[in-house]
């Protein structure tokens, strides 16, 4: 099997699930080059996972050896990076969200087109074990027909826990951008592409305080809404309740459920990859569990990375493409411009609902 050479720039926090699977788990991919503005933290990630060049970010562009840049940089920067990468030849998969703005991703995404490219962005765990086990028992008819659905994202920030909370409460932060996409990528990817978005969305406290190391003690100044609610309709027909919020200390409301004439799923945790899955049939006394029946249970970043190689290598569309990256770009803004103008938000953009992944595969491999 031919090996697609990646280069990856930015080695922050995220980078080092990358770096594990691209390297040991997937049968396709070969991590050639990385690039940090951190010499020391290029430097480790180097050594420990194997990587045989330590370059600047335009070497990286220009190299002729490299098929794919993986845009780990911080938000502000995927724009950027990406549409450099385009230009320079590279086919390009960057880390949520897509860009901060909407225009730009659909700059990406027309610039993609023009250069026969392809472009692709996380979240990538939709197609994990358990989001994929949800999409069969939904495609098969265990549950009719989707008719709504609920995701919610409750939690009180990250200023308790990060090194560094202060981006989370900045433009390209908050609950929707932070946690938004897993949410609402899986969505997508189990009833198809959204139409019109409803959403309110408040900013409840002015400052936050810092209380993890080593910045305890320091106030964040509040930027963006830090509670969103809202209404999506999809295309096919359902309407879905989402909230996403910084601002709850605890709850018990389920991560994704959809409902169906027929019955009702419990999708699981869309941040991560495997289970459970539970299944409670019209007329049914409870809910059952229902094994995962594909591969990618633990957590596996990068398969919709070594998707996209396997797709320049053999043809086709990679399932965590441009198109589904912008779509959900959207809805997320839709929720926030909604709220400001008091109307509806009708979506501009849309995207094919990803293939499902084929039941059979062997751990390491995409087909």
């Amino acid at each position: 099997m031919r090996k697609v050479k990646i280069g990856i720039i930015g080695c922050g926090n995220i980078s080092g699930i990358y770096l594990e699977n691209l390297t040991r788990t997937f049968a396709n991919t070969e991590v050639y080059a990385i690039s940090d503005i951190s010499e020391e933290r290029m430097a480790a990630a180097a050594e420990k996972y194997g990587i045989p060049n330590q370059w600047t970010a335009e070497q990286i562009l220009a190299s002729p050896e490299i098929e794919i840049v993986l845009n780990l940089t911080t938000p502000g920067d995927h724009f950027r990076i990406c549409r450099l990468a385009l230009e320079h030849g590279k086919h390009v998969y960057v880390e949520k969200p897509l860009s901060l703005l909407p225009g730009q991703g659909s700059e990406l995404v027309e610039l993609a087109r023009e250069k026969g490219l392809l472009l692709g962005g996380a979240p990538d765990t939709f197609l994990g074990a358990g989001l994929q086990t949800s999409r069969k028992l939904i495609d098969d008819g265990y549950i009719g027909t989707p008719v709504a659905a609920t995701a919610f994202m409750l939690g009180h920030g990250h200023e308790n826990w990060h090194p560094n909370p202060a981006f989370y409460y900045q433009a390209g932060g908050g609950p929707m951008f932070d946690m938004g996409p897993y949410y609402l990528t899986a969505l997508v990817s189990l009833l198809g592409p959204a139409q019109t978005v409803a959403g309110m969305a408040a900013k409840s406290f002015e400052q936050r305080t810092i209380t993890s190391q080593p910045l305890f003690g320091e106030k964040i100044d509040v930027e963006v809404p830090t509670h969103i609610a809202g209404t999506v309709r999809f295309r096919g027909g359902a309407v879905a309740t989402m909230i996403t919020s910084f601002d709850v200390w605890s709850s018990t409301l389920p991560f994704i459920e959809i409902y169906g004439t027929l019955g009702t799923l419990l999708v699981p945790d869309p941040n991560n990859f495997g289970g459970p899955v539970l299944l409670r049939p019209a007329g049914g006394n409870e809910f059952k569990e229902i094994p995962v029946v594909h591969q990618y249970a633990e957590n596996s970043r990068g398969l919709g990375i070594a998707d996209m190689a396997h797709c320049i290598v053999n043809g086709g569309t990679p399932r965590a493409n441009g198109e589904l990256a912008n779509h959900v770009l959207e809805i997320m803004h839709a929720f926030h411009t909604s709220s400001d103008s008091g109307v509806y938000a009708q979506l501009t953009t849309t995207c094919e609902q990803p293939r499902p992944l084929p039941l059979g595969l062997v751990r390491g491999y995409v087909e």
